[in-house]
Formats: C-alpha cells, structure tokens, sequence
C-alpha cells in the first residue's frame, strides 16, 4: 500500500459526509422494499439485495445501519427504524446456539442502542436501558456456551462447522463477550457453576493468536508474518492441533482477505477494550499485560503485513492473495486494484474492515502510520469506482465477495469474475467506518464499540 504521509481525516469530511447521505438513502429503499420472510439480506444481484440461506448472520448488519446513521447525522427516522426492527426481529439472535455470530448481529443492534443511551444521544429509560443490556448478556453466554477444548490449556468459541473449528472470524465477534463481562454477567452451568466471560474471551484470544496468525517462526512451509488462516482445525478426541484449513479463501496456505481483517480489526477492538479494564480482573489469567502483549503483537503482524503485502498500492485487497488468477497479474500489488478485470475478484469489504482496525490500532499505540494506511484505503472505498451512487443499487460499497469457492457472487453478463455488486456486512463496515472518521474529523469522542 502506498500510505499517504499527509492525509487527514479533515480533507475526507465531504466524502464521508456523502456516504453516510447515500446510506440513509438505501436504508430506506431497502427497508420498504426486503421482504422479511426471506430472512436477511445478504448480497446484492444485479443491484437488488437477496438471501442465503446459511445463516443469518447479517440482520444486525441490517438493523444496526440506520443507527450508525443516526449516529452521524442525528437522523431520527432512522433511529426510529432501527429501534423498531431491533426490538421486532433481532431477539431470536440473542440466543441462537448455532453460530458464532452473536457479536455481528447483537452488538450492532442492541449494543449500538445501549451506547447510543449511555452517551446521551438518545433520551435514557430505565427499562428499555435494561432491555437492551439484558440481551447482550444473554447474547454473551449463549456465545461463550460454543465452548471446544484443546490440548494445549486454552479452549476457544467453535464456529458454526462445529466443535473441531476455530475461525479467524470469531475474534471480532468477542466484543459481545467484552460487553457481557463489563455488565456483570457470567455463563452458568451445570451445578451452578460460574464460568467467567472474560476468561473465555482470553482463552479464545490465546487460542487463535497462536493458531491462526503466523509470525514467521517457521511453523510451515508458508509462514509468513502476520499472514493469517481462516480456520484451524482441532482433533476432538485428545484436544490436539490437526492443521489450517479454510471454508471461503482459496487454500489452507494463503490468506483469504476477510478473515484477515476480521483479526486486524477484531485484535485492535480488544486492545481497547482491555486497556480500559480494571487490572485486577486478569489476575486470574495470568496477567493484564499478558493478555495486551498477545493481542498487540497479533494486531501488529497482520497489520504490517496488511499494508505491505496484502494490498494494491490504493489499500484494496484481492478476495485471496493466493488465488491462482492473480498470476496473470504479477504487479498487483504496485498499482490500483481493478475490480473489473478478468482474472480475480477484488473485495472491497475486507478493505473497509481492515481499514477499522488500521485506525484504531494507530489511536490505541499513538502511530500515525497505521492511522494514515487506514484513512488512505478510507480515501479510495469513499470514491467510484467502490461507493454506489446509483440510486438503483441498494448496496452502498461495491466490489465485495462472499463466497468465491462456492460461486455464489454474481458475475455480471460479460463478465468472468463477480463485480460490481454489495454485501451486507461491506455497506455496514463502510458506514461504521464514516461514522469513525467524522468522530475524528468533529473532534468528538472515539467511535468505540464499547462506547
């Protein structure tokens, strides 16, 4: 990536402005136009949103949008919205066993409400206060309940594939663990006993700081720093490590870019939040510089090697950087990515979350390097050809992949690769992201999931 040493968040008010007026926008349309029968929306096909029935992990992606935008432009319609369509359709969420995604759809719904009451935005009421905080802890335990085992002292919260696998994913979705933790809130067991929120996240942090980041230690073949797996896989009889493997990049031995930038930005989030925490309550777990240690070294990696390896010069990511048809274009990592070519598909979600965790692990270690990579990639998602300004479209940010290896994306007609469509978690990580470079730009308090 070729970092620009002199941007700043003030010289990108007019654009993200704009972004979060065009949001607004297709919010709306989306929401008077989705059918709620069909589930979440999830991906766009020919510029219409549609459905995929795997899991129902971008509702709150959906719901948590309209807040982000009140957050912005003190939109109250859609604050109205996104209090409706939270307190209608989100509460099978909270305690749906089957995913590891309680922190995507509850924290961007219940826990952006709670904020938004905690820091005034919004008039305080005891009871619907209370409502909200009873759903994340609810959402907490039922996320720390996907609990598998290993050899090696340190278990971690499954994902979806089943007990045997850990993903990369799962590490931005621990803020609800963080959430659950600092109300008060415990995971209760068989004979009442009391499992601690905060020791599973630690151990889930351990767990895949030290399987799925690679620090260039020679661990394999393809070792290289701050490269990072999507899932690793566990042997349930004994607990022992088995192997890297990967459900949606191209291979267990190259980095699939999404889940890439889940860690970035999932690793930056806790540095944060356990920054902040009272040192007292990591005693038990070996420490509260231990546990920053872990996570700051992990965040650093794939940071560095975000943007020294893993981008085009503008910050944008192919979907894989291994995937084969980048071998017919040897230079991409010293030009502009080109969402239109012929041989792999750019992801421009994976930029926008990357580019989250980029400025908050600059705020957090007071480095204007990584704050400058993550507005420079702001700078290129903020413009054509990756913001949809066509009214028609209801995505926000073009150019994102789901799920290449299964062929899910569409692939416009004369076309070979998919382009030119949106995602759910694409058009809410861009506009969680205008929201936290305007904070930067207003001088107002750091966005923060945590408030």
């Amino acid at each position: 990536m070729n970092v620009d040493p002199n941007i700043t968040p003030e010289s990108l008010t007019e654009s993200l402005e704009r972004v979060v007026g065009l949001a607004a926008a297709k919010i709306r349309d989306l929401d008077a136009a989705w059918d709620p029968g069909k589930g979440a929306p999830v991906f766009t096909v020919g510029g219409k949103y549609t459905a995929r029935g795997w899991t129902e992990w971008t509702q709150g992606f959906q719901f948590g949008m309209p807040l982000l935008v009140f957050d912005a432009a003190d939109d109250k319609a859609l604050l109205e919205l996104g209090r409706q369509r939270t307190m209608e359709r989100m509460a099978p969420h909270v305690t749906h066993r089957g995913v590891h995604d309680h922190g995507f759809n509850n924290v961007s719904t219940y826990g952006a409400l709670r904020r938004l009451m905690k820091a005034g935005r919004i008039p305080h009421d005891d009871w619907e206060l209370t409502t909200y905080e009873m759903a994340l802890k609810c959402s907490a335990a039922v996320q720390a309940m996907r609990w598998s085992s290993t050899a090696y002292g340190h278990g971690y919260v499954c994902s979806f594939n089943g007990p045997h696998s850990l993903f990369s994913d799962t590490l931005r979705s621990m803020r609800v663990l963080s959430i659950g933790h600092e109300l008060g809130h415990v995971l209760q067991s068989e004979h009442d006993e009391r499992i601690s929120l905060l020791d599973r996240l630690i151990q889930h942090t351990r767990t895949t700081a030290r399987f799925n980041v690679y620090y260039g230690e020679g661990r394999d073949a393809y070792d290289r720093p701050g490269r990072v797996v999507h899932e690793s896989i566990f042997n349930m009889n004994d607990g022992q490590y088995r192997c890297p493997s990967s459900q949606q990049g191209f291979s267990p031995f190259s980095t699939w870019t999404r889940g890439h930038a889940w860690i970035v930005c999932g690793a930056a989030e806790q540095l944060e939040w356990i920054a902040g925490r009272p040192e007292a309550e990591f005693e038990p777990f070996g420490g509260k510089a231990d546990v920053l240690q872990v996570l700051e070294r992990m965040a650093r990696a794939t940071a560095d090697f975000c943007i020294d390896g893993l981008t085009s010069s503008d910050g944008i990511t192919y979907w894989d950087d291994g995937a084969p048809g980048l071998a017919s274009m040897p230079d991409w990592r010293d030009r502009r990515a080109e969402p239109f070519n012929d041989h792999e598909p750019v992801d421009a979600s994976a930029s926008a979350i990357a580019a989250q965790g980029l400025i908050i692990l600059g705020r957090y270690l007071k480095d204007d390097h990584y704050t400058k990579a993550g507005l420079t990639v702001v700078r290129t998602l903020c413009n054509e050809p990756y913001l949809s300004t066509d009214a028609s479209h209801q995505g926000l940010l073009l150019h994102s992949v789901y799920h290449r290896p299964n062929g899910w994306d569409h692939v416009p007609t004369g076309r070979s690769v998919p382009c030119g469509e949106s995602s759910m978690w694409g058009d809410y990580h861009l506009l969680e992201l205008a929201v936290q470079v305007l904070r930067m730009c207003r001088r107002e308090a750091p966005y923060r999931f945590f408030g």
